[in-house]
């Protein structure tokens, strides 16, 4: 439904996972200042550049054949394969040569401004980077020291939410709620309805705290880039 619409907002849940993930890959490549996500058949491809990151396939629709017939083609060190669907069919399909990332999960929820008050004596300083429209939000320690950060990105409707951290020796003090509040708020107030993001299996149990939904597993594997740059 288009901004500005007069009729019942669609909500987190409702969006297909398809559709999630594209718009992920979307807002991913602004938050990392990569080039511009590539469709292909089932999903997308990122030229990443990194040493043991160079290109990363994401699928959202495929099959066991599809997959297998994938991890032969891409033989160049540094390449990732991310799916949305169940991690053991996905390494099952994958020949040898692959390597399994760490687990991911898509999760999405409906943003939502809320009071945002973090802890004495820790403050938030959020800021848009020029050019994307990317939002850093920063949670600072008495001393004016980064203890958490987080970013925002747009894709359409959709607010990616990407490289979220916490300093260990500011962790389980409620930070990393503060700055996805944050971030939320932002969000609501810049007219983007629903978030999304990938997250581990530390930060999955933070996010549905705070309302957001497993949408689907997201496991990865890699070929290994033994001499990276």
């Amino acid at each position: 439904m288009a901004l500005g619409s007069t009729g019942p907002a669609r909500t987190a849940e409702t969006y297909p996972v398809p559709a999630l993930m594209m718009a992920w890959g979307r807002g991913w490549a602004v938050s990392r200042g990569t080039s511009a996500p590539v469709e292909v058949p089932g999903g997308f491809r990122v030229d990443v550049g990194l040493p043991g990151h160079r290109v990363r396939h994401v699928l959202h629709t495929y099959d066991a054949d599809a997959l297998g017939r994938l991890g032969r083609e891409l033989t160049a060190p540094g390449t990732w394969i991310k799916v949305s669907g169940d991690p053991a069919e996905f390494w099952a399909a994958l020949p040898d040569g692959w390597t399994m990332g760490t687990a991911g999960y898509l999760m999405s929820v409906r943003f939502r401004a809320e009071p945002v008050r973090p802890p004495a004596p820790y403050t938030v300083q959020v800021d848009t980077e020029p050019g994307g429209g990317v939002v850093v939000a920063t949670v600072r320690d008495g001393a004016g020291g980064r203890a958490a950060w987080g970013r925002l990105a747009p894709a359409g409707e959709f607010g990616i939410v990407d490289k979220v951290e916490t300093e260990a020796a500011h962790r389980r003090r409620g930070l990393g709620g503060v700055l996805m509040r944050t971030l939320a708020a932002r969000a609501a107030a810049g007219g983007l309805r629903t978030g999304i993001l990938v997250a581990t299996d530390d930060g999955r149990a933070l996010y549905r705290t705070l309302g957001w939904v497993v949408r689907s597993d997201v496991p990865a594997a890699y070929r290994p880039e033994l001499h990276p740059g």
